[in-house]
């Protein structure tokens, strides 16, 4: 039966030298994306066992580190083959023993840590992750422990909700448990794709003010159409950190969500807030820098690590997303043949948003 079974798709370190893909026929006649360098994973067909969940999937996102993992950046020594994609949405076509959270026929969306419910991080529960270590959801079917899904909010279609389990939740980790960002105060928020997209509607849902960086000025002018209260180019304002200082009237920002990482890090000092909160997510600008950590001190700066989120957190957020009718922004979907072109897209780095691959 077509319906239950696996495809056989090309994880490879170089996937991304080969954007054309051929589609092969293999022995159990699914196709496969052929690079240059390739490992084809051939999934199970077994009926989900005790507390797991058999999904038909629908739509996945594609996140920068998924990106990294199939250049072998992400994880070197990440065993292969290996089913990339964190991020998906599915419909249950079977329930294991023992089951009762859900039921067939619902839609569900993966968590980012298949093991952390809730409490604080442990080693155990942060390497737990989809998309490596875990055999990820860019397959046609999926099993999954009952524990590792939530619901998906009812208005959102199955590409927008993909988008949720590393984007949206690492936007809302950021904003409202790390920099508890409250109403009327200030944001500033490197970037335009999918976290820093989250970021600027959670932001001003929650009464914020917002002020987002970008090197392009057609996207800052989508931005300002999300909700972006200010802009800047940080091309043209290399020293954006005293901007933000100077619009705010010197006092800087309560909060910085850091996507830029160590090329960035210098400036997101100057422009935070005595007392304030720099939550570092990304490396895009680069993982490492000469950093002069004074300022931090003497202002009394807060630089907190974060990475996503575990599954109470992320049912809130969908609580809060249903209540406001908030649709995520997708910068553009692909099908499921046309998968390598969506890390081709991504890498590009022009996209507003999210990338999302459909089935």
């Amino acid at each position: 039966n077509s319906a239950h079974r696996h495809p056989i798709f090309t994880s490879a370190v170089n996937l991304l030298s080969s954007f054309k893909p051929t589609q092969v026929e293999n022995d159990h006649g699914s196709a496969c994306f052929a690079g240059k360098t390739e490992c084809c994973f051939q999934g199970d067909e077994r009926m989900p066992g005790p507390g797991e969940l058999l999904l038909r999937m629908k739509a996945v996102s594609v996140n920068y580190r998924d990106l990294l993992m199939l250049r072998g950046q992400y994880n070197p020594r990440q065993p292969l083959p290996l089913i990339p994609c964190s991020d998906g949405v599915g419909e249950v076509v079977a329930v294991g023993p023992g089951v009762e959270r859900f039921t067939v026929g619902e839609r569900v969306v993966s968590t980012f840590f298949q093991d952390w419910i809730a409490g604080p991080p442990t080693p155990e529960r942060v390497a737990s992750t989809l998309g490596g270590p875990l055999d990820g959801v860019l397959a046609e079917m999926v099993t999954l422990g009952v524990d590792g899904v939530v619901r998906v909010p009812q208005h959102l279609t199955d590409h927008a909700a993909a988008a949720l389990p590393c984007a949206g939740l690492t936007a809302w980790n950021a904003l409202v448990h790390h920099g508890h960002l409250r109403a009327g105060q200030t944001v500033a928020i490197l970037g335009t794709g999918g976290v820093a997209t989250f970021c600027v509607q959670f932001a001003r849902m929650l009464g914020a003010r917002v002020v987002v960086l970008s090197s392009s000025d057609e996207k800052l002018a989508y931005v300002q159409k999300l909700g972006a209260d200010a802009v800047i180019n940080y091309l043209a304002q290399p020293n954006w950190g005293k901007a933000i200082a100077e619009m705010t009237q010197g006092r800087g920002v309560d909060v910085v969500v850091e996507l830029g990482g160590g090329g960035s890090l210098e400036q997101s000092l100057r422009a935070v807030a005595v007392g304030g909160t720099i939550v570092l997510i990304g490396v895009l600008a680069g993982a490492q820098a000469a950093l002069n950590i004074t300022p931090a001190i003497m202002r009394q700066v807060r630089i907190q690590g974060m990475l996503v989120g575990h599954r109470d957190s992320f049912e809130e957020m969908n609580r809060a997303i249903e209540l406001h009718q908030l649709e995520p922004v997708i910068d553009q979907v692909f099908s499921f043949n046309e998968a390598p072109m969506a890390f081709e897209h991504l890498q590009h780095r022009q996209h507003v948003g999210k990338v999302a691959i459909r089935f």
